[in-house]
C-alpha cells in the first residue's frame, strides 16, 4: 500500500439522499436494469494515461501535478501500478486501459522498451490476482515519439512502419496475457500536414496493411477480443484518414476488414467531426461496426479535445438510447477517455472525476430504459417511416421496380405528395421528460 490516497476510505454507493461528496448517489453497480446488472450494461474502465500519467500541463504552462512516480524511471512505473490499483479499488472499478508508454517508460531500443513493458504487465498480472478490476482494452502509443511526427503505420520511412509493428506486437500479447476484452489502434498521426509532400493513396495502402497485419496476428496468437479503431479527427494532424464512423467504415470496406474491426467512439471526437455523439454511436450500430466508447466531453467554447469528465445527463441518455437500441456494447464498455483540470491538483480529485462521471453514467441508463420502456418516442418514428411497409414501397425499395415504372404510377395515380411536419420541438420535449 502506498499513502497516495491517505485516509480515503472505498467508494459506496449512499442513494440520492446521500452528502457524502465521496460516495455514488445513482451508480448501484448490482441494481437490476433491463434484466442485467447497472455494471454490466456500463462496464466502466478506468484510463491509465490520463488519471497517472498526464501531468496537467497545456500549451502555455508545464506540469502542476506533482505525483511521486513522475520522473523516477521504472522504479516510479512500479510505484504508479501500485497507486493505479489503489484507485481502481476504492473506486470498485471493474475495468481499465492503458497505453503502452504509460504503464512502462520507453527505453533506448525496442527490446529494452518491451521489456519495461513485459515488466510492468507481470506486476499487473500478479494485482489481478487479489483485485477484481480487469483489462478492458491495450494499446500502443505510437505518437507520443518524434519518430512518429510523420505517422506511424502511414509513415514515409518504413522502418518507421515497421517499428510500429514491434510495438503493436508486445501491446496485444500483453493484452492477451492480462486477459484484455479488447485491443485498440488510436491513430494519432495517421494524416498529413500537407500535400505538397504526401501520397495520400500510398498512406492508406500502408495503413490497411498494418491492419491486416494485427487482424492477422491476433488470430495467430488465439486472441479473441475485439479489433477497435478509434475514430479522431484533425487533432494533432490536419487530416486523419481516421476522420469519424463513416470514414473508418469506408477504410474498413476499401481493404476487406469490416468484419474484423470495430469502432472505439468518443465523445469529443464526434464534436471535433461536428458530429454529435449519438450520430456516431447510430451510425456505427447501423454499420454494424459498434464495439465501444470513450466517455469524456468537450469544452463547447474550445475547439480542442478536453477530455473532461462526462456531467451532461441528457447527452449521455440519448446515447445510451442508441446503445440499447443496438443489443448494448458486448465485450466493449466505458472508458473514461478524461483528465482533470490541471488546478485539480489532490488525489482526491480523481475520485471526484470518477464519481461523478460514473453518477451521470448511470442517470443516463436509466433515463433510457424509461425512454424506451414508455414508447412514444419509438412510435412517433415508427409512424414516420410506416408507409415504407406499403407493397408498393416495398417493391421500389427491394429492386422489383425501375426508375421508369416508379415514374409511370405516379403519373397514372396522380401522385402529388404534400410535406410533413418532424415534430422535432415535440420531441425534444418528450425527451426531457425522460431527463
Amino acid at each position: 500500500m502506498t499513502d497516495f490516497f491517505k485516509n480515503i476510505a472505498p467508494i459506496k454507493y449512499e442513494g440520492q439522499d446521500s452528502t457524502n461528496a465521496l460516495a455514488y448517489r445513482h451508480y448501484d453497480k448490482n441494481e437490476m436494469v433491463l434484466g442485467k446488472r447497472m455494471e454490466d450494461h456500463i462496464r466502466p474502465a478506468i484510463a491509465y494515461w490520463h488519471s497517472f500519467a498526464w501531468e496537467g500541463g497545456d500549451p502555455f504552462g508545464g506540469r502542476t501535478f506533482d505525483r511521486p512516480w513522475f520522473d523516477k524511471g521504472m522504479e516510479g512505473a512500479k510505484i504508479k501500478a501500485d497507486v493505479a490499483f489503489e484507485l481502481f479499488d476504492l473506486l470498485d472499478a471493474p475495468f481499465f486501459c492503458f497505453h503502452d508508454a504509460d504503464i512502462a517508460p520507453e527505453g533506448d531500443s525496442l527490446a529494452e522498451s518491451s521489456k519495461n513493458v513485459r515488466t510492468i504487465a507481470e506486476i499487473f498480472a500478479r494485482k489481478m490476482e487479489t483485485s477484481r478490476t480487469r483489462l478492458l482494452w491495450g494499446t500502443a502509443n505510437m505518437f507520443s515519439n518524434r519518430r512518429f511526427m510523420s505517422g506511424a503505420s502511414t509513415n514515409p520511412d518504413p522502418d518507421v512502419f515497421a517499428y510500429a509493428a514491434g510495438q503493436v506486437q508486445t501491446a496485444m500479447q500483453v493484452t492477451h496475457e492480462l486477459g484484455g476484452a479488447n485491443y485498440v489502434l488510436w491513430g494519432g498521426r495517421e494524416g498529413y500536414e500537407t500535400l505538397l509532400n504526401t501520397r495520400i493513396g500510398q498512406e492508406m495502402d500502408q495503413m490497411g496493411r498494418f491492419l491486416t497485419l494485427v487482424v492477422e496476428h491476433a488470430e495467430k496468437i488465439g486472441f479473441k477480443g475485439q479489433i477497435l479503431i478509434e475514430p479522431k479527427p484533425q487533432e494533432p494532424t490536419k487530416h486523419q484518414y481516421d476522420f469519424d464512423v463513416a470514414t473508418v467504415y469506408g477504410f474498413l470496406k476499401k481493404y476487406g476488414l469490416e468484419k474484423h474491426v470495430k469502432c472505439n467512439i468518443e465523445v469529443g471526437h464526434a464534436f471535433l467531426a461536428n458530429h454529435s455523439f449519438e450520430h456516431e454511436l447510430a451510425l456505427a450500430a447501423s454499420l454494424g461496426i459498434l464495439g465501444s466508447v470513450d466517455a469524456n466531453r468537450n469544452d463547447l467554447q474550445s475547439g480542442w479535445d478536453t477530455d473532461q469528465f462526462p456531467n451532461s445527463v441528457p447527452e449521455m441518455t440519448l446515447a445510451f438510447y442508441q446503445i440499447l437500441k443496438a443489443g448494448g456494447l458486448g465485450s466493449g464498455g466505458f472508458n473514461f477517455d478524461a483528465k482533470l483540470r490541471r488546478q485539480s491538483i489532490d488525489p482526491a480529485d480523481l475520485l471526484h472525476g470518477h464519481i461523478g462521471g460514473l453518477d451521470v453514467l448511470a442517470r443516463s441508463l436509466k433515463a433510457a430504459v424509461a425512454l424506451i420502456e414508455d414508447g412514444t418516442y419509438d412510435r412517433v418514428v415508427e409512424d414516420r417511416y410506416a408507409d415504407w411497409n406499403a407493397p408498393e414501397a416495398q417493391a421500389m425499395l427491394n429492386g422489383e421496380r425501375t426508375l421508369a415504372q416508379i415514374a409511370a404510377r405516379v403519373e397514372k395515380e396522380n401522385i402529388n405528395p404534400q410535406p410533413r411536419s418532424g415534430q422535432q420541438e415535440y420531441l425534444e420535449n418528450l425527451i426531457n421528460r425522460f431527463v
